[in-house]
């Protein structure tokens, strides 16, 4: 029987995180997936670090900043221990707003490569985006250099609290922890017993397509309807990430051509050089999102020293270097960086109380 001072359930981007964050302050962690590591969303994301995004929920920006802040010193570990350096691919986003201060139709002619911006109005953001495949990539091998006791294809089949510590079964067997984590994403609803968790999948297609030389594309053009990011460095470079649906299908990864085409059509509306580009890739990621967009960061009610990170929606590679930061806090009974009552994991709960 083991006993690490700390147990994660979920080896994507948050649980990967916070584990190399508690590794730091000196804990042995470990952490079992149900499947590989980053085999849902994370992979699956475009890597923008949308702190911005007017459609992002007000309540999120306190966490967004202090995750932007966090970011270059997470890349910069990541870099020492992996040996792998993760570059920010674009710097700069053209987001569709609605009211005044937007572009002027001449500043965007002056923008390549020919944005037909329709009934759009446009600002420009200091914004980067990275390739969340390249960041997976670095975080795991920086992860594998460590002690941390990463165990794939093991589910956490229960968990419940004795005392002053957490029983956890797995297929290999029992293990006693001080502290348990759940940071399973979509299903953290369905892992955790907490009937207000409110954590869902919600579905997201998305394609990749090559860039023609005429549309030599270095920044990232979002609207309500579609994204396109540009990879323009890395094994990647030279194509680009169209994105996504926002789907209530439960599990249901189906990826549908009639799907994939028409946020084609979405992206050609808007750079007509994509038209005839190539499709190279279609996929889907099963989001976690709860019902005010906002994700579940705290103790669980009810559940002595267990703990959710889950429910980040779209905004898991931004969020992650601060999620695991409060977590770690939380965790370990130390004062948080920023109020958190926002993500309190009971807030359904009181709300419908």
């Amino acid at each position: 029987m083991r006993h690490p001072d700390l147990c994660i359930a979920g080896a994507g981007i948050i649980g990967l995180s916070l584990a190399l964050e508690l590794y730091n302050r000196g804990y042995k962690v470990s952490i079992f997936d149900q499947d590989a590591p980053f085999g849902e969303s994370s992979t699956a994301a475009a890597g923008m670090l949308a702190a911005y995004d007017p459609d992002n929920p007000p309540k999120l920006l306190p966490l967004s900043n202090l995750s932007l802040s966090l970011y270059p010193n997470f890349l910069e570990q990541i870099r020492v221990l992996s040996g792998i350096h993760v570059p920010f691919q674009t710097h700069m986003t053209l987001q569709s707003v609605s009211g005044h201060g937007s572009l002027t139709k001449t500043e965007l002619s002056d923008l390549p490569p020919g944005l037909v911006p329709g009934d759009h109005r446009f600002i420009d953001l200091d914004e980067n985006s990275l390739d969340p495949r390249q960041l997976a990539a670095a975080l795991l091998a920086a992860v594998r250099a460590t002690t941390i006791d990463l165990q794939s294809h093991t589910p956490v089949l229960s968990s419940r609290s004795i005392e002053n510590a957490v029983e956890i079964a797995t297929p290999g067997g029992i293990i006693h922890t001080a502290k348990f984590v759940n940071c399973t994403g979509a299903w953290a609803a369905v892992t955790t017993p907490l009937p207000n968790l409110h954590i869902r999948p919600r579905k997201g297609q998305m394609l990749s397509v090559s860039l023609p030389p005429s549309l030599p594309l270095d920044f990232v053009v979002r609207t309500p309807e579609i994204y396109i990011v540009p990879r323009t460095t890395g094994p990647a470079a030279g194509r680009a990430i169209i994105g996504a649906t926002v789907e209530d299908s439960g599990f249901d990864r189906t990826v549908k051509q009639a799907d994939i085409d028409r946020l084609h059509a979405l992206a050609s509306a808007l750079l007509p050089d994509i038209a005839n580009a190539r499709q190279l890739e279609a996929w889907s990621g099963l989001r976690p999102a709860t019902s005010d967009e906002l994700p579940s960061l705290g103790a669980i009610p009810g559940l002595k020293n267990h703990f959710v990170a889950a429910g980040h929606y779209r905004n898991g590679i931004l969020l992650a270097p601060a999620s695991a930061r409060v977590m770690a806090q939380l965790v370990l009974g130390e004062d948080a960086s920023m109020g958190l009552s926002a993500f309190f994991p009971g807030r359904f709960a009181s709300r419908l109380g």
